[in-house]
């Protein structure tokens, strides 16, 4: 199976903005996570006082949102949930489950109609529309002087009378005299072919050859080459391999395609601008259920898509905003071919096998252990029940504040909580950001910063917050 495809990105998750937060929300208050507060005071002395947090509305909502998230992550050890038991697994792991699950899923059923009998082996080797090859090549570059590629010429003429008096053993001497690495490892083989694969000069005289054949010297751009062409007895196995592997490329687009033009998959003539007001105002779109795509017995949803994008890497979604409608559409439809193939994989009840779940196990195993690590989180001493929640809580608190003191001061790394993890702990909490809270604490730390660089003389350097990601601010909780 092929490997992971998707990096999951370092973005926070976050619900819709309620409006009554704007007019319920204390004036002195930023933000509230599992009974604590982020005061704006608190707030403001994190920005105004980091040494690179922009002063910026994103970048104040991000930060309440790093906090909203370390928070619940902290309280959810005091309280003992299992961070690693496998539903937690399965929640923080979704965007690599998902594809291992398609892939697995795409790859059954692709490779089942790229098997390859025997007498159709016999039947494509005999028709010649694919065809596999050895070379042995001395290196020339094209602009050598005469002499030179005279000298590799003699010296090619004279293993290629050995091969002649041997041909089942052009891979040995292939194995020893050629310059092309790649091929050399494999005895001079080159692989399964059809029509148009190599340069003129080589593609004339291989493809000139009978089977058992060898080739005259042959000079190309990248030197000089003697080809043989071995016969199927020598190279059935490779033959068939590399026959099925062809027939397996060429089926994979053919594949997807299919089944979304079986299920009338069409995007959506605004899919372009709604994606782009996702990008723009992730908060306020993540929500959405209008439609990017519509497919028989579905819509694929800006809610749908603002999940998997949320498992990308950053840089995937930051061209978003300049890219045409038509690479946008083309996104669009390639991500909801991979939904509509997540729903046939799990309706065909495609599942993991234990090696891809101790796998995943162990990536979020480590995550965690990384987090604990950094953040100063111990578990055992969280958990201990000889000390009251009550203390084992303000531990936990002021663990997290220290922390993001060091990360805004530029003394520690920052490594935010896995953000389906981090997503999963907000729904099952109560917690909110307020806007207004926000706007305070952004006036506040403006002259906070203003006062320090005053004093000292600094201008602040130039950069991006210590604490990255995308649009992560946003009010939920029941």
């Amino acid at each position: 199976m092929r490997r992971l495809a998707l990096v999951v990105g370092l973005v926070g998750l976050a619900a819709c903005e309620p409006l009554r937060d704007a007019f319920t929300a204390r004036p002195d208050v930023a933000a509230r996570a599992g009974g604590e507060v982020l005061s704006v005071e608190r707030l403001s002395q994190l920005a105004g006082l980091g040494k690179q947090v922009p002063m910026q509305p994103e970048a104040m909502r991000r930060l309440a949102t790093v906090w909203v998230d370390y928070i619940l992550f902290a309280q959810a050890i005091v309280d003992g949930r299992p961070l690693d038991d496998s539903a937690t697994v399965a929640t923080a792991m979704w965007p690599a489950i998902a594809q291992m699950r398609w892939e697995r899923y795409h790859d059954e059923m692709v490779n089942q109609r790229a098997t390859v009998s025997e007498p159709q082996v016999d039947s494509a080797f005999t028709a010649g529309d694919y065809r596999l090859f050895q070379h042995i090549l001395l290196r020339a570059q094209q602009n050598a002087p005469a002499d030179t590629v005279a000298i590799k010429e003699r010296q090619l003429n004279a293993i290629l009378a050995r091969a002649r008096r041997d041909p089942a053993g052009f891979g040995r001497l292939a194995a020893i005299h050629s310059e092309d690495p790649g091929s050399k490892r494999r005895d001079g083989m080159l692989g399964v072919t059809s029509r148009g694969a190599f340069v003129p000069p080589f593609e004339n005289a291989a493809w000139a050859l009978e089977p058992g054949d060898i080739s005259d010297v042959v000079r190309t751009p990248f030197g000089v080459h003697i080809i043989r062409r071995p016969p199927l007895a020598e190279v059935r196995d490779s033959f068939k391999a590399g026959l099925e592997e062809r027939i397996a490329y060429r089926l994979d687009s053919v594949f997807v395609d299919s089944m979304a033009e079986a299920r009338h998959l069409r995007v959506q003539d605004n899919a372009p601008a709604l994606v782009r007001q996702l990008v723009q105002s992730y908060e306020r779109s993540r929500g959405s259920n209008a439609a990017l795509a519509t497919y028989t017995g579905g819509r694929f949803r800006v809610r749908d898509f603002a999940r998997w994008i949320i498992a990308m890497d950053p840089s995937v979604t930051q061209g978003i905003q300049s890219s045409p409608d038509s690479q946008l559409r083309h996104f669009v439809l390639m991500i909801a071919q991979r939904q509509v193939l997540l729903q046939a994989a799990e309706s065909a009840g495609t599942l993991l096998d234990p090696d891809e779940w101790n796998y995943l196990r162990a990536v979020h195993d480590s995550a965690l252990r990384t987090l604990y690590n950094v953040i100063g989180l111990d578990p055992a001493t969280l958990g201990d029940t000889s000390q009251s929640v009550e203390l084992r809580h303000r531990i936990a608190v002021a663990t997290v504040s220290d922390y993001l003191d060091r990360v805004v001061r530029g003394e520690a790394g920052f490594v935010p909580v896995p953000p389906f993890l981090a997503d999963a702990l907000r729904e099952e909490a109560k917690w909110s950001i307020s806007s207004a809270g926000l706007r305070r604490a952004l006036e506040r730390a403006q002259a906070l910063r203003a006062e320090r660089d005053t004093a000292t003389g600094v201008t602040p350097a130039p950069g991006p917050a210590p604490i990255g990601g995308g649009d992560s601010g946003g009010t939920g909780g029941p």
